[in-house]
């Protein structure tokens, strides 16, 4: 692997399940859903801390629910999570898998999306999320997708089809940004499209905050594993913090507008985040998009300790300006106005309303806007990396491709750190 040279072919287990998916449809062997009773039986791909708490949401929704299969790169964090769920009173021994239902290493997948489960949880590291979606709309099972949902473009490429073939099928695929079911936002964006603000001539978002979490190396783990530990701070696994994070306010920002920009530039670095221990993402990115019909939305994204902090979102438009932070939705203006309902907590509703259209058979599709979203800051990070205006349609149709050509507990050099105006982002 290297930041110089990219594989211009998708992982073998993306091959596999597109290959899988057409040869099932060539038969007509896919059927139509059909939950037994009234259980709905999950299984989850990622038991980490946002795989966990989905777990949780998720036997959390009304009706009958069973977790009946876990699988994750690791048997430890797959045995810690099933440990903690079974010390939590609210799922009600809900959550007690068997061993042989417990899959763990890189086709840990595979087993899980081959237990008798109506939905998957998809909370693997982002790299492997285009494949896990592909496998599981080929299985046919509803889903769970955390966002972003890839870290490169073959990988938008492959969601963006797995998507499609998802809503032919009549499958729910509820996303992991939340802001889409939380009650101010919902709320602020009907005013905002109802044409609150006139016409919106520029945004600006942020995530700027501290540091994350660091897992030390130990003696026995090879370079994949400490990579995999610490997936946050490599590319081929999260898409740098501009993607893994900071993709939730672009979102806002395409959801006010009602589009995906056109084009980006930006400049970004890694000043204070230096330690190799950090693997090679930047700690600051900004970026400058422009939408079609001219209006620019102004990003910024930083994860430094001891600097001020800010995780917002904010539109300007000629009648007005909305600003969504903290808690806070308002609208300054001729229309001013000011969100005064009970708030709810989005990544339970997320789940809530997962499991009741798939109970309702009404399916909810966000696979396409969680991609665009996703191929949004995809965008950014190229520009940044780079140097370069990107264009969407040069980072829709890139052929650069993060991340091995196989999976193997083993050596894997890290990349080094981009450097704009040498390459490619």
């Amino acid at each position: 692997m290297s930041t110089t040279r990219r594989s211009f072919l998708f992982t073998a287990a993306a091959v596999a399940t597109a290959q899988q998916l057409a040869r099932a449809e060539a038969a007509g062997r896919l059927q139509e859903p059909s939950p037994r009773g009234d259980e709905l039986r999950i299984g989850a791909i990622g038991c980490g801390g946002r795989g966990s708490g989905a777990i949780a949401q998720a036997l959390a929704t009304q009706g009958s629910t069973r977790l009946v299969a876990v699988g994750d790169m690791f048997a430890d964090r797959l045995d810690g999570c099933l440990d903690a769920l079974a010390k939590n009173p609210a799922v009600q021994g809900r959550a007690e898998v068997p061993k042989e239902k417990r899959f763990a290493g890189f086709d840990a997948f595979q087993g899980v999306l081959a237990a008798d489960c109506d939905v998957v949880l998809l909370a693997a590291p982002p790299h492997f999320r285009p494949a896990h979606f592909a496998a599981a709309v080929a299985a046919k099972k509803h889903v769970f997708l955390e966002k972003p949902v890839a870290v490169d473009s073959p990988g938008v490429r492959a969601v963006l089809a797995a998507a499609e073939q998802a809503q032919t099928l009549g499958l729910s695929v509820v996303c992991g940004l939340q802001r889409h079911y939380q009650n101010g936002y919902q709320a602020i964006m009907e005013k905002v499209h109802g044409g609150a603000l006139g016409r919106i001539l520029f945004a600006r978002c942020s995530w700027n905050q501290g540091g994350l979490w660091h897992a030390a190396r130990k003696p026995e783990w090879s370079d994949m594993e400490w990579q995999l530990r610490n997936w946050l701070y490599f590319t081929w696994l999260s898409g740098d913090h501009l993607v893994e994070q900071h993709v939730h306010n672009l979102d806002v920002v395409n959801w006010a507008l009602q589009a995906h920009p056109v084009k980006a530039r930006g400049m970004g670095g890694r000043q204070v985040r230096t330690d190799p221990k950090f693997g090679h993402i930047f700690d600051h990115h900004a970026v400058q998009y422009q939408y079609k019909g001219g209006a620019f939305c102004f990003s910024e994204c930083r994860q430094i300790d001891e600097c001020t902090n800010d995780v917002s979102e904010h539109l300007y438009g000629t009648l007005g300006a909305a600003h969504m932070d903290s808690g806070r939705w308002a609208i300054q203006g001729e229309q001013p106005w000011s969100w005064s309902g009970t708030n709810n907590n989005p990544y339970q509703t997320e789940h809530d309303e997962l499991f009741a259209s798939i109970r309702a058979q009404k399916p909810i599709q966000d696979g396409r806007m969680v991609a665009e979203s996703t191929l949004t800051a995809i965008l950014g990070r190229m520009a940044t990396y780079s140097g370069q205006e990107v264009t969407w349609e040069q980072a829709l149709n890139s052929d650069e491709k993060w991340g091995p050509d196989q999976y193997a507990f083993g050596p894997l050099p890290v990349d080094p750190v981009p450097m704009p105006g040498t390459r490619r982002g």
